[in-house]
């Protein structure tokens, strides 16, 4: 039987305390801090957000993960997408919680890694300024062994999502390694060495002029995430002037976008489009960021249609979506049950694979 969808859900591990958060925000900091006192900033936004049945969730416990990847699977996605952060240097951060599921081989359910090739910045979380927190650096080749020798145990997991039987890795900043193509050709090669028929590399771009550069650079796939498709709407510079002034959140009507949040693009065979339920980034910037106002599960319903119209000729292999996102909470990007609307995301998800 063929397959509807390949339905990959980014997940965010940020839900349990780091010294580093420590540091930088307070003791005990998680991303359910500014997730729990958010308030409205106009009438009708719908804030703060509540998690329902899995609640203010400490991901060291490993009944959450499990109840997780249990919901996960009922609604028909296929495996989590599990945000890592290597900084160059051996440095690594919010590796508990997937490295538990690594190792003690619980839950049993499929997964794979996107590298989040970012520096952190105090904007991210409303500090002044955009003073950088940890940097990420590319210190050279060894580097980039240490990092695969890092992640190897996880490429080689019977669990780990694979296409055409190669591990699936998701790269958050495809274009900013420096000479990416060496790397790539590099890790190609020792995934042949270590036994693996090679590595599915995946860039994710916010930039549709992105995808040909991204391609040439020896990725074998793209994940388009349209976000950007919102400011089209109005003037950019004029939106970013008038918020200034008035200091209100840009705000766009989810329904309002529905059509511009997939496009003919994605009907290519290795171009992957993005599923989006919702979007609130004022947990984490106040009215600095982009909220997608009055999502619902109805509307979702609409926009799953459009995604899973455009990947129905594909082969099985290729017909990945990727679901931005599982637990999101801080840009109120998430399908998690919540108390306004309970499974609703989800149920739309199941329907739309039946």
């Amino acid at each position: 039987m063929n397959k509807k969808a390949r339905i990959i859900a980014s997940y965010l591990p940020q839900y349990h305390p780091i010294p580093e958060n420590d540091k930088w925000w307070g003791k005990g900091f998680t991303e359910w801090t500014n997730v729990g006192k958010t308030k409205p900033l106009f009438k009708g936004h719908y804030q703060p957000k509540v998690p329902s049945e899995l609640g203010y969730y400490d991901l060291r416990v490993s009944e959450t993960r499990i109840a997780q990847a249990k919901l996960a699977e009922e609604y028909g996605i296929e495996g989590f997408c599990y945000w890592h952060y290597w900084f160059g240097n051996g440095k690594r951060l919010l590796e508990r919680p997937f490295n538990e599921v690594l190792f003690t081989g619980t839950p049993d359910f499929p997964f794979c890694l996107g590298w989040a090739n970012e520096t952190w910045k105090g904007f991210s979380y409303g500090a002044n300024g955009r003073n950088p927190l940890i940097e990420q650096l590319y210190p050279g080749d060894q580097d980039f062994i240490n990092h695969f020798n890092e992640i190897l145990p996880a490429l080689k997991d019977k669990r780990y999502v694979k296409v055409d039987g190669k591990p699936l890795f998701l790269i958050f900043r495809p274009s900013e390694i420096p000479n990416v193509k060496h790397f790539i050709d590099l890790w190609q090669n020792l995934a042949i060495k270590n036994g693996l028929l090679g590595i599915h590399f995946v860039g994710q771009t916010y930039h549709l002029g992105e995808v040909e550069t991204i391609l040439s650079n020896n990725y074998d796939a793209v994940n388009i995430v349209r976000l950007t498709s919102c400011y089209s709407q109005d003037n950019r510079k004029l939106t970013v002037l008038k918020r200034k002034l008035t200091k209100v959140p840009n705000i766009v009507n989810y329904k309002d976008i529905i059509q511009v949040l997939v496009g003919e693009e994605e009907r290519n065979n290795n171009i992957y489009p993005t599923l989006m339920p919702n979007y609130d980034h004022s947990p984490r910037t106040g009215n600095k960021g982009l909220i997608l106002h009055e999502s619902t599960p109805k509307l979702f319903s609409k926009h799953m249609k459009d995604v899973m119209k455009v990947i129905e000729h594909k082969p099985d292999e290729n017909k990945i979506i990727f679901l931005k996102s599982w637990n999101e909470w801080g840009e109120g990007n998430y399908i998690e049950p919540d108390l306004k609307y309970g499974l609703g995301y989800l149920e739309v998800i199941r329907d739309g694979l039946k």
